[in-house]
């Protein structure tokens, strides 16, 4: 079963960069999007964003 939602972790081990850093990305993505503080962040939102390709993305969070 595929997951729907992106969490900090998962944008930690994409970016290489920091846990602060991946949840201030998540707050950028909401406000873009205008979510509100309790929606997620699906894996769609996170590649649109970013302007990445879901497959590879998914690739790296699949353990």
């Amino acid at each position: 079963m595929k997951r729907v939602v992106i969490y900090p972790k998962d944008i930690m081990i994409i970016t290489g960069k920091s846990e602060r850093y991946s949840r201030y990305l998540i707050q950028r993505i909401k406000k873009h999007l205008n979510k509100e503080d309790h929606q997620m962040v699906s894996i769609t939102d996170f590649c649109t964003y970013m302007g990445l390709e879901r497959d590879e993305v998914e690739a790296s969070i699949i353990h």
